[in-house]
C-alpha cells in the first residue's frame, strides 16, 4: 500500500492529533496494510502476559474463542503484577461484616471517585467497583487463595483489601497460567509488538500486529476475532514521566523495564486516544542513593512515618499523593516508617526476608527499645520517643489523632510490642494513571470517542479510571474487571 501525501489526507489525519503526528501516521502505512503477508493466523491476540493480559486471554478462553495467544515483550510472564504487593480491593459481604465493617460497591465507588479528585470515568469506576467482589470470586474458582480478614493498606483509604496468602503477586500468576494452559491459551515470551495493523486510514477494524522477536525476526500476526491490549504503563519510560511530570524527576521506579508505553504509542498510530498522562503515582521506596526498596507501611494500622527529628509527618492512611508530598516535603526529601513486632510480623516471609537484608546494609533497623532503634536509624532519640508516646497514650487511647486526622479504624494498634521495627521510606515511581481511553466494555476509543473495532485495552494501558490519585488495592482490581471484561468481549467478535 503506498501512502497518499496530500494536503486533504493531512488534514483529515490530524483530527488525531496534529498535522505532524498525521505524517507520522503516513509514514507507518504498514499499519494500516490490507496485503500484508501474515506469518500467523489466530482468533484473539493479547499484548502483554501481566494480569490484566492474562486474565483477558482466560476469559476469552472460557467464553468460547479458540486459539489465543498472548504476546510478552519480557522474557517471563507475570508482568509488574507479579511484583506487586498483591492486594486486591472489594467490597465483601463475607469478610467484611466478620469484621464488622460495613461496605458496598458504592462506598468503595465515591471515595475512589473522591480520591482522584472525580476525575475519573464515574461510569468505568462504577463497573470496576461492582465488578470488584465478583473479580475475587472468579479468581478463587481458578485456585486463588486469600486469607480470612481484609485490611486497610496504604493508600485504599478503607478496610477492603484482600490479602493473597502467597507473597506478593506469585499466587496471580500461578493459578492464571495453569488456567490459560489448560483452556489451550498459547503464550510467547520475548516478543515486542511494534505496530498495531488496522484497515484503512483510522476507518476499518483492527487486522492484527507487527511483532518482533528478542533475536530481531519481524513477523505480522493476524487476529480474527480482535486484539486485546495489556501492556501496562511508562513508568519504566523515564523521558515520559518526567515529562508529564517534572515533579518526579530524580525518582526511580520499581516497574519492571518493560514498561516504557511503546505498546500505548502504536495504538495512538492508529487513532487511539491518551487522557490524564500527567497523572502519575509515587509510592514508597528506595530514597537517593540507597539500594533497596523496603516496606512496613502495608497494615496503616500500627505504623507511622518519622522524619529524622523523629517527628510523625502525615496521616498513614491518607491519599497516596498526600503521603508523597509530606515525605518528599521533608528537608531530607526522605522519612522513616516504624513499626512493632505484631505489626512486622503480619507482613508475608518475603517482605519480612528483604527488611532483614535491609539490616545488612543499614537501611533497616530493629532494637528491643524505641531509643535504641531511633539511635540506630539516626534519629533523635527524644524525639521518637515522644511521637511513640502520644501516639499510644492520646491517640490510640482516645481513638482520635488530633495532629493529622488518622481515622479511628485506624487507631486501634498500639506500637508497643518490641522488637521495634523501621526502615527508610523515601520515593519512587510506581503507577502512571494515564493511558489510553476505553468505555465500560474495554473498547479502545478514538479522539472522538468512537470504538475503534476489534482492538480492547484494559490495566495500567489505559487511563480515565483512577483520576489524578490511585486507591491503593484498586490497580489489581483494574487489572482483573476490566481484563475479564476484553476478554469476554472480544470472544464475542465474529470471525473475520
Amino acid at each position: 500500500m503506498t501512502a497518499n501525501i496530500t494536503r486533504r489526507n493531512i488534514l483529515r489525519m490530524a483530527g488525531a492529533g496534529t498535522a505532524a503526528a498525521a505524517v507520522s501516521g503516513l509514514a507507518h502505512a504498514e499499519c494500516r496494510n490490507t496485503d500484508i503477508k501474515w506469518d500467523g493466523t489466530y482468533e484473539i491476540i493479547v499484548v502483554g502476559a501481566g494480569g490484566a493480559g492474562m486474565a483477558a486471554a482466560v476469559k476469552a478462553a472460557q467464553t468460547g474463542a479458540k486459539n489465543i495467544l498472548v504476546l510478552e515483550k519480557l522474557a517471563f510472564t507475570g508482568g509488574n503484577t507479579l511484583i506487586a504487593q498483591g492486594f486486591i480491593n472489594a467490597a465483601d459481604p463475607v469478610r467484611q461484616p466478620r469484621q464488622g465493617i460495613k461496605d458496598s460497591p458504592e462506598n468503595h465507588m465515591k471515595q475512589s471517585l473522591a480520591a482522584g479528585d472525580f476525575r475519573g470515568d464515574p461510569e468505568r469506576v462504577r463497573v470496576l467497583c461492582e465488578n470488584a467482589y465478583g473479580a475475587v470470586t472468579w479468581l478463587e474458582s481458578l485456585g486463588m487463595k486469600f486469607k480470612d480478614n481484609v485490611i486497610q493498606i496504604f493508600g485504599a483509604l478503607y478496610p477492603r483489601s484482600h490479602i493473597p496468602a502467597l507473597p506478593k503477586g506469585q499466587g496471580y500468576g500461578t493459578v492464571l497460567t495453569k488456567a490459560a494452559k489448560e483452556l489451550g491459551v498459547k503464550v510467547q515470551t520475548g516478543m515486542a509488538v511494534k505496530e498495531i495493523i488496522r484497515e484503512g486510514q483510522f476507518e476499518g477494524p483492527v487486522l492484527g500486529v507487527k511483532v518482533m522477536s528478542s533475536k530481531g525476526k519481524v513477523s505480522y500476526l493476524r487476529a480474527t476475532r480482535a486484539v486485546v491490549l495489556a501492556a501496562g504503563g511508562f513508568s519504566g519510560n523515564q523521558y515520559l514521566r518526567e515529562l508529564h511530570d517534572p515533579r518526579v524527576k530524580g525518582l526511580g521506579t520499581d516497574n519492571l523495564p518493560g514498561s516504557t508505553g511503546e505498546v500505548a504509542m502504536a495504538a495512538v498510530r492508529i487513532g487511539g486516544y491518551l487522557v490524564g498522562m500527567d497523572f502519575i503515582q509515587s509510592t514508597p521506596g528506595a530514597p537517593a542513593g540507597k539500594k533497596m526498596k523496603l516496606l512496613l507501611n502495608f497494615n496503616v494500622n500500627g505504623s507511622i512515618y518519622v522524619d529524622k527529628r523523629g517527628n510523625r509527618i502525615v496521616n498513614e492512611g491518607e491519599r497516596r499523593d498526600r503521603i508523597r508530598d509530606a515525605v518528599l516535603g521533608t528537608p531530607e526529601r526522605y522519612g522513616y516508617t516504624v513499626c512493632d513486632n505484631e505489626n512486622f510480623m503480619s507482613y508475608d516471609e518475603v517482605n519480612r526476608k528483604a527488611i532483614h537484608e535491609g539490616i545488612k546494609i543499614n537501611e533497616a533497623w530493629t532494637a528491643p527499645t524505641i531509643r535504641e532503634l531511633a539511635v540506630k536509624m539516626g534519629v533523635d532519640p527524644d524525639g521518637l520517643e515522644k511521637t511513640i508516646d502520644r501516639y499510644n497514650n492520646v491517640f490510640v487511647k482516645n481513638g482520635k489523632d488530633d495532629d493529622f486526622g488518622k481515622t479511628p479504624v485506624n487507631l486501634t494498634k498500639r506500637i508497643e510490642k518490641g522488637p521495634f521495627w523501621a526502615c527508610y521510606t523515601g520515593m519512587t515511581v510506581h503507577h502512571t494513571m494515564g493511558g489510553l481511553n476505553t468505555n465500560t466494555k474495554a473498547q479502545l476509543l478514538d479522539w472522538q470517542g468512537k470504538v475503534i473495532p476489534r482492538i480492547y485495552a484494559a490495566g495500567e494501558i489505559t487511563g480515565g479510571i483512577h483520576g489524578t490519585n490511585r486507591v491503593g488495592g484498586n490497580a489489581v482490581l483494574d487489572c482483573f474487571v476490566f481484563g475479564q471484561i476484553a476478554g469476554e468481549n472480544a470472544a464475542k467478535e465474529t470471525i473475520l
